[in-house]
């Protein structure tokens, strides 16, 4: 079974934090949702609490497939500013894990070099923020092992290339029929 760890600071934005996590979910991924401090609760940005598996100390990273970061303001910021964020990212990008954000955070992997010689997207008013990267305005980007998505306008079609990634495209269909997901043509 592939396993994907998802960081939360306060602040997160909600739909793309639990939207990935349910589709990772429903196709057979093991998501263990970590904060970054000691909190087992952590609120987003608009208030909605959500109970954590594990804090971030807590976590085996190596066990891990894949790490992801939700946008949302001012969670970005808590996730950029911290040290043990920074650890685990690089530690899963040296290991040549899957490393995944949203909305704001792919400023985070811009922040701490991750993104040298990447093309990448993220929100439009934190393009500026995607440091060594080419930008796109793709809703999702996937260059080697970094996956990067715009907001939340683009959670549902993060969530499933990160499925994609981790399972296979068979299953990522077999979700979307299961759930009457429709492309936009």
């Amino acid at each position: 079974m592939k396993r994907a760890v998802m960081l939360f600071a306060e602040g997160f934005e909600t739909v793309e934090a639990l939207m990935a996590v349910d589709i990772l979910r429903r196709g057979g991924v093991e998501v263990t949702m970590a904060s970054i401090n000691e909190e087992e609760t952590i609120a987003s940005s608009h208030g909605v609490r959500v109970e954590m598996d594990v804090v971030l100390g807590e976590v085996e990273l190596m066990e891990y497939d894949a790490i992801i970061l939700p946008g949302g303001m001012p969670g970005t910021l808590h996730l950029g500013e911290s040290e043990a964020v920074k650890k685990a990212l690089l530690a899963m990008n040296g290991a040549g894990k899957i490393v995944a954000a949203i909305c704001a955070a792919p400023g985070v992997l811009g922040k701490h070099g991750l993104l040298e010689g990447k093309t990448a997207c993220s929100y439009p008013d934190h393009e500026c923020n995607l440091t060594g990267a080419a930008v796109s305005r793709e809703p999702v980007v996937i260059d080697g092992n970094i996956v990067t998505s715009r907001g939340l306008g683009t959670a549902m079609e993060f969530a499933f290339a990160l499925l994609e990634l981790l399972e296979s495209k068979e299953k990522a269909e077999q979700i979307k029929e299961a759930i009457v997901y429709q492309e936009l043509a």
